[in-house]
């Protein structure tokens, strides 16, 4: 009898959250994209590091279907997201750099607002809000204008936000910019618990090398368009020396460029998103 018979069962590998292949974008005369390739596994916390410029925003805008690629392809749990767009839109959650969260409502009415964008059943909408609003330790202040509320709650109000419709994937680019070092904390807290509760799979950008190191499974480096490391933050360390740390590994793959990428544009965004969450 061959070994395949003698199985009880056929041994399946899980749909990775996330393939990306040959992934490319140009903006006019600027080729942001430059076949990008990486795959995240399920339950995976995933990381996009690069300097401002490198392609780690264009990537996630393709992969929450915002951005059509000019050529290469994403699925989502094996969806295309050009083809399949509305079904990879229901099983993610999406937290982008700018502010999604609207300060003359409440944030009890941002959730519900987006619990309808989502298209949650009518019957289950003041259950899942609460769910979403209590997951993030927002209670208290649901019924509070979003103008009172600190920029860590309102980092925290649009995770609700994005959770209110359970997704299979959160994808949270720069979710702390702007934040001062405890209400960081706090958001990574909140979202740690809730992988480990879950299993949810995450992908993230973000510019702190700390914040990296600690909650990442696995980091993809990326500059002028390319992922130019993918590793472990452990094996990405070692790779450069027994001291090395993960801000020595930024330095290296991105070399003197670091402090020259990304545009005005960007610039402002991220400043404008920082004066708002301070």
């Amino acid at each position: 009898m061959s070994e395949v018979a003698r199985r009880p069962f056929a041994e399946t590998v899980p749909t990775p959250a996330v393939e990306c292949r040959e992934l490319s974008h140009r903006f006019g005369s600027v080729q942001a994209l430059d076949g990008v390739e990486f795959v995240v596994g399920s339950g995976e916390v995933f990381g996009l590091l690069g300097p401002n410029g490198a392609g780690k925003t264009t990537t996630i805008r393709v992969l929450v279907t915002l951005l059509r690629p000019d050529r290469g392809t994403v699925r989502v749990f094996g969806l295309d997201v050009v083809h399949n767009a509305m079904a990879v839109r229901r099983a993610i959650g999406y937290v982008p750099q700018q502010l999604s969260a609207d300060q003359s409502l409440s944030g009890y009415e941002n959730v519900w607002l987006f619990a309808r964008l989502f298209d949650v059943p009518r019957a289950q909408l003041r259950s899942r809000v609460q769910e979403a609003l209590a997951l993030m330790g927002l209670e208290e202040a649901a019924h509070r204008p979003v103008a009172t509320y600190s920029g860590g709650m309102v980092r925290r109000l649009e995770l609700a936000q994005a959770l209110v419709n359970r997704p299979r994937l959160l994808v949270l680019d720069e979710p702390t910019i702007g934040l001062d070092p405890v209400a960081r904390a706090g958001v990574w807290q909140r979202v740690q618990e809730l992988r480990a509760r879950t299993g949810m799979t995450v992908l993230l950008t973000t510019h702190y090398m700390d914040e990296a190191d600690r909650l990442c499974d696995r980091l993809a480096l990326m500059h002028r368009g390319r992922v130019v490391a993918l590793d472990t933050p452990a094996r990405l360390k070692q790779s450069l020396g027994r001291t090395a740390t993960l801000d020595d590994v930024f330095r290296h793959y991105t070399g003197s460029q670091l402090e020259e990428s990304g545009s005005f544009r960007d610039v402002r965004s991220t400043r404008r998103t920082a004066r708002r969450l301070g």
